[in-house]
């Protein structure tokens, strides 16, 4: 590791950004350097502004990648560097306004139930019942199971801890999970090709993020889901569900972990319910077309 590239993730450290953020960040500046061959602290501001125009015109990146490379780069510069120009404060990551994919509750039974290998399937099923994030649900120890009041212990995304109520069937299901494996720690401890127990004989942490994506969409594929879904379209699926259920939102914000009610607000558009008042009049106006 290079003494600039320690010197950020020190700074980062300070402002107290998670494991996760720091190596995004740490990556997006590597690809910065890689992308002019030079190292980052010997590049100008006109680097920086041909190197934004070749994100969005050539690559053609997402918002969310350009917003990470954006937030990575600035703060590299501003904080680790001590610069500050004009053109970072120029870049904005164009606006996008996506509806989130969702699986109804039958297809969410078929991909759950096609996924072959155990530890997956708990966790996956897991991640659904409680509406987590990929890593709250991959990174649950043995002590975040609260049976006596029905409860995940979830630390969430920027620190921020919750509680999630716990379905009954899912306590039984991670308990005969458990017997599987018995390790002291992990609810999902990563598989070897020996099995669990050798994974927690070589002190194996948890389960990967792209284990458990690569799982989710073999299943889907192999049930003939041809829907653009991943690990976290459960979650999306998780909250559409509930309030179409009749789930006060409020609740099912504070499940999420959601810190603004217009982040859930987005699943109203999403629910059988709101469909169904445009579905009719549109079926009558077609009739005899």
């Amino acid at each position: 590791m290079t003494p600039l590239r320690q010197r950020m993730i020190q700074d980062m450290q300070l402002r107290g950004f998670s494991a996760r953020t720091q190596e995004c960040y740490a990556a997006a500046v590597g690809q910065l350097a890689q992308h002019f061959h030079t190292s980052p602290d010997q590049l100008g501001e006109e680097h920086l502004r041909q190197y934004f125009l070749y994100l969005a015109n050539e690559k053609k990146v997402a918002r969310a990648t350009s917003t990470i490379a954006l937030c990575s780069i600035k703060f590299f510069y501003e904080q680790t560097l001590q610069q500050h120009w004009p053109t970072l404060q120029l870049i904005r990551p164009p606006h996008e306004k996506k509806l989130p994919v969702v699986l109804s509750r039958e297809e969410v039974r078929r991909a759950l139930g096609a996924v072959r290998i155990p530890v997956y399937r708990a966790c996956l099923t897991t991640i659904y019942a409680g509406g987590l994030r990929l890593l709250e649900g991959a990174h649950l120890q043995v002590p975040d199971i609260d049976s006596d009041r029905m409860l995940f212990h979830i630390h969430g995304k920027g620190k921020k801890d919750r509680y999630v109520p716990l379905p009954e069937p899912t306590l039984h299901m991670l308990r005969d999970f458990w017997r599987t494996h018995r390790s002291p720690l992990w609810l999902f401890p990563a598989p070897t090709r020996h099995g669990l127990k050798h994974s927690l004989a070589h002190n194996g942490g948890p389960v990967t993020r792209s284990s458990l994506q690569s799982a989710f969409r073999a299943a889907l594929k192999r049930c003939g889901i041809v829907k653009r879904a991943h690990v976290h379209t459960l979650r999306h699926s998780y909250a559409t569900h509930l309030l179409e259920a009749g789930v006060n939102l409020r609740i099912i914000q504070d499940n999420l972990g959601h810190g603004s009610a217009r982040t859930t607000q987005i699943y109203t558009h999403l629910t059988c319910e709101a469909r169904a008042t445009l579905t009719d009049p549109l079926n009558q106006l077609m009739q005899g077309l």
